[in-house]
């Protein structure tokens, strides 16, 4: 049985496939094919818990993003979607000294890095009877002084993902006893 999640996933791909030909245009080969990578990603980004209690696995995601740092900017508990961002300033004083020396020497006004977003999204699904899987993927993105976007990437370094996963693990043990 597909679950909401997947139909929606399927339902924008044939929107993007009909969009594609119905204006005389063909899909790129390999525009939809997944980087070697992806099943990495996946495996880093995903753990399946043993229960029946999406709803508990949601609400622990939450308050752990929260006590993380994070503000909860999106919640769908019917879809199992969580978003969440913290800002935080990263105006670097080399980048600043840099800026100041090319416009003092050439009249040139250069930009630096001023404002970092992490965003992190969470789904949760159940999986057959008795597991919810839970996948969060960490993003950054990082705006310059001129209110430009100069980096939105995806974070994957391993540590970041076990470190929540831990604590994520913790949380729903301490939930199940109770304490």
């Amino acid at each position: 049985m597909a679950s909401v999640q997947d139909c929606l996933k399927c339902g924008v791909l044939l929107i993007v496939l009909s969009c594609a030909q119905g204006c005389g245009q063909s899909v790129p080969k390999g525009a939809l094919a997944l980087s070697p990578e992806s099943l990495q990603d996946r495996q880093m980004q995903t753990r399946v818990f043993s229960t029946t209690d999406e709803a508990m696995l949601q609400t622990a995601c939450a308050a752990l993003l929260q006590d993380l740092g994070y503000q909860l900017d999106e919640s769908e508990t019917e879809l199992g979607v969580i978003v969440a961002s913290r800002h935080r300033d990263v105006t670097n004083t080399g980048e600043v000294v840099a800026a100041v020396f090319v416009a003092a020497m050439f009249g040139v006004h250069t930009a630096y890095s001023r404002e970092q977003k992490v965003l992190a999204s969470v789904v949760t699904r159940p999986i057959g009877d008795e597991r919810v899987a839970v996948r969060v993927i960490f993003q950054h993105m990082v705006w310059n002084t001129d209110n430009q976007l100069v980096r939105n990437e995806q974070i994957n370094d391993a540590e970041i993902y076990q470190e929540f996963f831990s604590k994520l693990s913790k949380s729903v043990f301490l939930e199940a006893e109770g304490i």
